[in-house]
């Protein structure tokens, strides 16, 4: 097995190989604004969507000495040197930094998919965006990735049309662009003003979201090598113990510890202990905990369990808690234990 050591180095060349990947990839990108300062982030007035709100977050966290413009008008969505224009301005053309894709010819990605204008911007600006939201270097590549195929891939497809949120069901209505352009001012609010205040009041909501998203996935890269020594120290047992809550399935589908049921690790003032999902999507777990403990607490949960210290137990049997590190393992090996036993008598008999 390969050391600690080993492993460090092998993930230190990963880095540093996505690292040049990037300084490559994204070369061409930084032309479109290495060095330029604009005084104005120009869009379109009127009724906002979710993909020009979120331009302007990347592009005001990036420029914020920028004022940023809300206009249809030709001397404003005409191309200058003191501007960046997106999502209006009938062209994409990077030279001179109009990021449109409405017209005949709009860009698509390499995949054919359509870009819509948050698609643009990110492309060429995002990779600077995460360098100034702290983003490591050599992380910057894999969170660009991810935040551009699940994040912003979903917002150029539902703003032209191809993705409907009714996919969503009964959540429709709770998407991020439902929920975005929910702010926009009722139809019969006649003040020239609200929607300019709606814009903004989207703009800092959507700017909570994509800071968000972007910490959580820098935060899954930072947990990956945490996860991965407390699997080395786990070796063939089924329990996970980590040093504090944190995302530990990537790291356990990636190592292949297809052998660990349950997770422990301290919260707050007490333990926790989980199930571990089978998929990304869904509640399918690969072991519950005892159907016994379902829905108890304190000293009923202690007497249905036999472990002083036992404190929790959700309904739906895939969290519970204790007050000490030695009653949440304890759980933990009776949980196992009945699991592997279940498993046992589903095999078949010869």
């Amino acid at each position: 097995m390969a050391s600690n050591r080993d492993k460090s180095r092998v993930e230190l060349a990963r880095r540093n190989g996505y690292l040049e990947l990037f300084r490559k990839l994204t070369s061409a990108n930084h032309k479109v604004h290495s060095g330029m300062t604009p005084a104005f982030l120009v869009t379109h007035s009127g009724g906002f969507h979710a993909d020009e709100l979120l331009s302007s977050v990347i592009l005001t966290r990036l420029f914020p000495q920028a004022r940023l413009m809300r206009s249809r008008s030709p001397e404003w969505i005409t191309s200058s040197s003191d501007r960046i224009i997106y999502d209006v301005g009938g062209a994409y053309d990077t030279d001179v930094r109009i990021f449109d894709h409405h017209q005949r010819g709009a860009p698509l990605r390499e995949d054919g998919q359509p870009y819509s204008s948050f698609g643009l911007i990110w492309k060429h600006f995002g990779h600077d965006y995460l360098a100034a939201a702290g983003v490591p270097a050599g992380d910057i590549e894999t969170v660009y990735a991810n935040f551009d195929s699940s994040f912003v891939l979903p917002i150029d497809l539902t703003d032209n049309g191809v993705l409907s949120p009714s996919i969503a069901g009964q959540l429709a209505g709770l998407t991020l662009p439902a929920l975005l352009e929910s702010l926009k001012p009722v139809f019969d609010d006649t003040d020239p003003g609200a929607k300019d205040r709606g814009f903004h009041v989207a703009l800092g909501i959507a700017r909570s979201f994509v800071e968000a998203r972007i910490a959580r996935s820098a935060a899954k890269l930072r947990a990956e090598a945490l996860v991965q020594q407390a699997i080395d120290t786990a070796g063939a047992g089924h329990i996970l113990e980590l040093p504090m809550g944190m995302p530990f399935r990537p790291s356990v589908i990636k190592a292949g510890a297809d052998h660990l049921l349950f997770v422990v690790h301290p919260r707050g003032q007490d333990w926790c202990l989980t199930t571990i999902r089978r998929e990304d999507e869904g509640f399918a777990v690969r072991a519950n905990l005892p159907a016994a403990w379902a829905g108890l607490t304190n000293a009923d949960l202690e007497a249905a369990s036999g472990v002083p210290g036992a404190s929790f137990c959700h309904n739906g049997r895939f969290i519970a808690a204790a007050s000490t590190r030695v009653a949440a393992l304890a759980m933990a090996e009776l949980a196992v234990a009945e699991a592997l036993a279940e498993t046992s008598e589903s095999l078949p008999t010869e």
